[in-house]
């Protein structure tokens, strides 16, 4: 378990939940997931949680994240957008609540921030946090409200390894979090520096670059249906990458985001 800047606990890897059915978030809770990564704008927050109510855990062993999408920014609107995840979820509270985006064109971000602080000191929410942060943006949040957030979920992968970003969350005590940890719908697992540290430890491609993100520090949370695949990602503490291999898989980054989605200018809503 990593500890964050406020006490509480999160597993070192998570399942992504993006598009996925109560049937598979179940299966990966199953296979021993214990941290799902969800969002208001996924749009299947009731499938999350009805997993959780047919896992047959305790509700306290599970933990489950989402997002404020910036149709909720504003210390007002975010208040709503939680309770819209909530009835959505169907659960009593959030354990990880993150803003999506920080949609600097509005400047509202540090206003939700707030209303995320009211949250988290009501109990409603046991952990507050960012996704998509800048150090910039990260600087005004602590230094207008006191409060630093306790998670920072970036893209992270190989491509791109967010070395500056990461570092400065350090600094700052914020655990990274790692979405699209395997750059999906890239060929990074038939990458020849990936496959040869694969063939190395016999494991696969996937397991590499998982296990590449743990090694960082970072949390990865990848996204799969497949009950199978969720049972490899997971399986990714048995072997360590060695330090050639792992200055090997960094040097792959590129100059950009595969998405191209840059915080200082990407609006989500």
């Amino acid at each position: 378990m990593i500890v964050l800047n406020d006490g509480a606990t999160i597993p070192p890897i998570g399942l992504g939940t993006y598009a996925l059915s109560a049937a598979q978030v179940l299966s990966g809770l199953k296979a021993g997931y214990r941290l799902l990564d969800s969002a208001l704008k996924y749009g299947n927050e009731s499938e999350v949680g009805a997993a959780v109510r047919r896992s047959g855990l305790d509700r306290a062993e599970i933990q489950v994240t989402t997002k404020l999408p910036g149709r909720y920014h504003g210390y007002d609107k975010t208040i709503e957008g939680f309770e819209v995840s909530l009835r959505n979820l169907g659960l009593d509270y959030v354990d990880l609540y993150l803003i999506h985006w920080p949609l600097p064109r509005l400047d509202l971000y540090v206003d939700s921030w707030r209303a995320m602080i009211d949250l988290r000191d009501q109990g409603r929410v046991r952990s507050i946090g960012v996704s998509n942060f800048t150090p910039p943006q990260l600087t005004r949040l602590t230094a207008e409200t006191g409060v630093t957030p306790a998670v920072n979920q970036i893209e992270l992968h190989p491509y791109f390894p967010q070395a500056g970003q990461r570092a400065d969350d350090e600094a700052r005590g914020i655990v990274t979090q790692s979405w699209s940890p395997l750059a999906e719908g890239r060929d990074l697992g038939r990458n020849e520096v990936v496959a040869a540290a694969a063939r190395a430890h016999g494991v696969s491609a996937a397991q590499v670059v998982l296990r590449w993100n743990t090694q960082l520090g970072a949390v990865p949370i990848p996204r799969s249906g497949d009950p199978g695949r969720q049972r490899q990602n997971l399986d990714i503490f048995g072997f360590t990458l060695t330090g050639d291999e792992m200055k090997a898989l960094s040097t792959l980054g590129r100059s950009r985001r595969l998405w191209g989605a840059d915080p200082d200018v990407y609006e989500s809503y």
